[in-house]
């Protein structure tokens, strides 16, 4: 299991490409130079000996409430096994894939959830994006992946976006929407921006017929040069 952070943040926030679409971000926040690593359940060991700090929580918004009315005190903390406090209000119901994507992607240290209006009508056809545009390399691959559909806020959701998240950051979720994570806030959320606009040029393109998809050869170049894209 990769390192995780006692602290986990979560934020609404609104964006005008994405209106009136909601994005729940989860923002890890490691404590450096510490290197947590789990040593038992609601526990971290930091080299020797065994301390207890504030136990490994996630902040996220509450299931159920309007995103507007939205208050800090409404704010739900669960934990990196899943424990919240029941005689509150309850958390998002989507928070399984986004601990898991917290505790298998070392990298990840925010990550962006969407209902995008073009990456979910693309997802409506359960289909992956293939690259058609070099930009797709961004996401990671040669092709930003599909994972398939089960039922909103459940753990087989979550595995099958682990599945479709292999050597990627972002992929669609099918009759759903999208996902993508980043190595802080504002590389989340411009993936998960990229990713829709994607969308919106591969819906545009097929209408003309099917497009041209780069080979697996130029893609290998692609995904070379876009390793220090935007860094810096």
């Amino acid at each position: 299991m990769p390192p995780v952070s006692p602290t986990i943040l979560g934020y609404v926030l609104y964006w005008p490409i994405f209106d009136p679409i909601v994005f729940q971000i989860w923002l890890k926040v490691f404590v450096d130079p510490v290197k947590w690593t789990p040593a038992k359940e609601g526990w971290f060991k930091i080299g020797s000996p065994t301390v207890e700090p504030e136990p490994g929580k996630k902040l996220i918004t509450p299931s159920g409430k309007k995103y507007d009315s939205l208050k800090a005190d409404d704010i739900v903390f669960v934990s990196l096994e899943g424990r919240y406090d029941e005689k509150g209000l309850q958390p998002s119901s989507e928070w399984r894939f986004h601990k898991d994507i917290y505790l298998k992607k070392a990298d990840a240290k925010a990550v962006v959830h969407a209902h995008s209006p073009h990456a979910t009508a693309v997802s409506a056809h359960n289909k992956d994006i293939p690259a058609f545009h070099y930009m797709i390399a961004l996401a990671g691959g040669d092709n930003i992946k599909c994972a398939k559909y089960a039922t909103f806020g459940t753990q087989e959701l979550s595995d099958n976006i682990i599945e479709a998240l292999e050597n990627r950051k972002a992929c669609l979720m099918s009759n759903h929407g999208q996902v993508a994570y980043g190595d802080n806030l504002n590389s989340a959320f411009e993936l998960a921006e990229e990713v829709e606009n994607i969308c919106h040029q591969y819906i545009n393109a097929i209408k003309l017929g099917e497009p041209k998809i780069l080979s697996s050869s130029e893609m290998d170049v692609i995904l070379e040069k876009v390793k220090n894209y935007k860094k810096g």
